[in-house]
């Protein structure tokens, strides 16, 4: 079934946009491609379990760029290349770590530390002090009673049984919803935005009275349920922020038990180590570039960008956030090296470094290349690029597109979406925005800019900044789909007659 989109303004454009040129000779190799002779399986082993946990500038970082750029060079790309966006931060990788509670039995506990948290002085046992500190006020209760103390925090949330599946693909219902207009909010509140902020600068101010008062280790229960926990995101990566204490981001089952046997007066005593290396040599960050060049002559100059962030978290292997993104990119081009396809506008293909921090990478690359979104001065380049394509939600196969508004674009991505009928349903096409990843940077500048609607799989409930986010929560066929799709919009893109319309924008200058 085929979706339109919400707005009756444009359904003149469909009439105009229904010949929408296709290549469907070449589509057809695309998908000989990319469903009978996929290397999804080889590029996920070796993004994910072979280069490990891919945090922004750490080693695991390192070891799947120089895989991408080596592989991206051997079929056949230009240019494959690491490019600095500017200064990211000092770099960190976990060495070991241990936690278990050893009294009043044995049992080892799930815990990770928190990224870029600093080392224990070797292991460390002791008796866990559960504390309960919500603002400045609560520090005199504890003042001068915690040195050399193990402090543990319960956790927030409901870890109780849960009765729906984890791993969800949506209904027809669900995808009509989305077609359906809505009014679009800038986000949070300010009064929520001003209370994250406090919490952030109390988080500080915390960890810092706790340092002074001695503390040799923090246990934390975080956001999870059976045995999956979520990791959180630290400033700890600025260089000039103060390294704090050791601290376990731990399953909050095993947080929660300790509590109950301390409020029951039963003694508790975990023993545990946390060894940690912090990298100052380099605080640039960096993606990851490729090129398959254009061949027309009056268009080549001209470029269509796809791409997904390479950084990951470190409690696991980073394999559907986002690992599944870099993937099926690299896919994609593979595919279109190996039909033997010659695309007039050069493509090119970005693996983004620091999204994890706030969308560092590409809204960097952006403005050194494109133009700057709070100034609205605008480079050269800017004129040259087509669109840019995202994938960042996860393993599950593409249902159809978001517009972020550009519904001149709509009606096209409706005839492209045709050739895909025996591996697509359902598909959706909707002027709405999604947030949240890579694409944002391009549309901040007026560039056509786009993330797929994706199956959610488990995303939300199982990998999404997980322990979890291993190669088993990759859904191999749902990737050579994505690839696949994600092929053939590059290469129509790249062979149209005209770029892809653009959203006209308001103020703008030029360098």
């Amino acid at each position: 079934m085929k979706r339109l989109l919400f707005i009756p303004a444009i359904l003149f454009a469909c009439i105009a946009y229904s010949q929408e040129s296709i290549d469907l000779d070449a589509i057809e190799k695309i998908k000989k491609e990319g469903l009978e002779n996929s290397q999804v399986e080889q590029i996920a082993f070796e993004l994910i379990d072979k280069a490990g946990p891919r945090l922004s500038n750490s080693p695991g970082y390192e070891r799947a760029a120089a895989y991408a750029i080596n592989q991206l060079t051997e079929w056949g790309l230009e240019n494959a290349q690491k490019e600095a966006w500017g200064e990211f931060g000092r770099g960190w990788e976990m060495n070991k770590s241990y936690l278990a509670m050893t009294k009043p039995y044995y049992l080892p506990l799930i815990a990770v530390p928190k990224a870029w948290t600093g080392s224990t002085d070797g292991p460390v046992t002791g008796n866990v002090q559960f504390v309960e500190i919500n603002s400045e006020e609560d520090f005199e209760e504890y003042r001068g009673k915690l040195e050399g103390a193990i402090v543990a925090f319960k956790p927030r949330g409901d870890q109780s049984p849960t009765f729906e599946a984890d791993a969800k693909r949506y209904t027809e219902e669900q995808l009509d919803e989305m077609t359906e207009p809505r009014v679009e909010s800038s986000g949070w509140t300010p009064e929520q935005i001003a209370a994250w902020r406090k919490r952030r600068a109390f988080s500080e101010t915390l960890n810092n009275f706790l340092t002074e008062e001695g503390v040799v280790l923090i246990i934390k229960g975080v956001r999870g349920r059976h045995g999956t926990l979520f990791t959180t995101s630290p400033q700890g990566y600025k260089k000039d922020t103060p390294v704090g204490i050791a601290e376990l981001e731990t399953a909050p089952e095993h947080v929660n038990l300790m509590a109950r046997l301390v409020e029951n007066g039963v003694e508790v005593t975990v023993e545990g180590e946390v060894k940690t290396t912090f990298n100052e040599d380099d605080l640039q960050g960096y993606n990851v570039l490729a090129e398959i060049p254009g061949t027309d002559k009056k268009l080549k100059d001209e470029v269509v960008m796809l791409g997904g962030h390479l950084d990951s978290w470190h409690s696991a292997t980073g394999a559907t956030d986002n690992g599944a993104g870099c993937i099926v990119m690299m896919e994609a081009v593979r595919i279109l090296q190996a039909a033997g396809l010659k695309p007039k506008r050069t493509i090119r293909i970005a693996l983004w470094g620091g999204e994890e921090q706030g969308i560092y990478g590409s809204r960097n690359y952006v403005k050194n290349h494109f133009g700057d979104s709070e100034t609205m001065t605008l480079k050269k380049d800017h004129s040259k690029i087509s669109a840019y394509y995202n994938i960042d939600n996860g393993t599950g196969r593409i249902r159809g597109i978001y517009l972020q508004g550009n519904e001149e674009a709509g009606p096209i991505f409706e005839e492209w979406f045709k050739p895909y009928d025996d591996i697509m349903e359902n598909t959706t096409v909707t002027a709405r925005n999604t947030g949240g990843t890579d694409h944002l940077g391009f549309d901040a500048v007026g560039i056509p800019g786009f993330q797929f609607i994706q199956d959610p799989i488990e995303y939300s409930t199982r990998s999404h900044h997980t322990n979890m986010d291993t190669y088993e929560r990759l859904v191999i066929d749902d990737l050579k789909q994505i690839a696949t799709i994600v092929a053939g919009f590059v290469y129509n893109t790249a062979m149209r007659d005209e770029m892809l319309p653009r959203e006209e924008l308001e103020e703008v200058a030029s360098e």
